[in-house]
């Protein structure tokens, strides 16, 4: 049985993602979505509201799995005997970044994890998490970025702040 992970902070969860996770669901036999909670970064949403958004999103399909964790992510892996992590990629920018992430992985891993690399698909490629909340934050409508019911919790978190 293959394995993967897709580890993120999905704050919010975009179309993106799930275009990502949707198409790593059909490459491996299991797929986990591991929400990243990184005390470093100002979250919007709680990382078990990310977990929740994450379930209810792909809660059809049965090979996909939502969990969190902290620390990292070679450390995870190895806890749940995972040897391949699932990076998107919307530019040759995100590319650099990743591939310094892909390879410090794979070295402090002794080669135990891999990363394999999905190109966003391309009514996707403008989308980031930062720039639906920037939209939000100016009331804007993240209606194409997110699935309906996250745009709603989105709106809902920016009334409330």
């Amino acid at each position: 049985m293959i394995a993967a992970v897709y580890p993120g902070s999905f704050d919010p969860m975009t179309l993106g993602h799930l275009d990502v996770i949707k198409r790593a669901s059909k490459m491996f036999d299991s797929l986990t979505v591991s929400v990243l909670d990184n005390k470093a970064k100002n979250a919007l949403f709680s990382v078990e509201e990310r977990v929740n958004i994450l379930r209810e999103a792909t809660r059809g399909l049965p090979n996909v799995s939502v969990d969190s964790f902290n620390g990292l992510l070679i450390d995870y892996a190895r806890e749940k005997n995972i040897h391949i992590s699932v990076r998107g990629l919307r530019a040759i920018t995100d590319f650099e970044y990743e591939l310094q992430i892909a390879q410090t992985n794979r070295k402090l891993s002794q080669g135990a994890l891999d990363t394999v690399f999905l190109t966003t698909s391309l009514e996707y490629a403008y989308l980031s998490s930062s720039s639906v909340k920037e939209i939000a934050a100016f009331n804007g409508d993240i209606s194409q970025c997110v699935p309906e019911f996250v745009a709603e919790l989105v709106k809902e978190k920016f009334k409330n702040l």
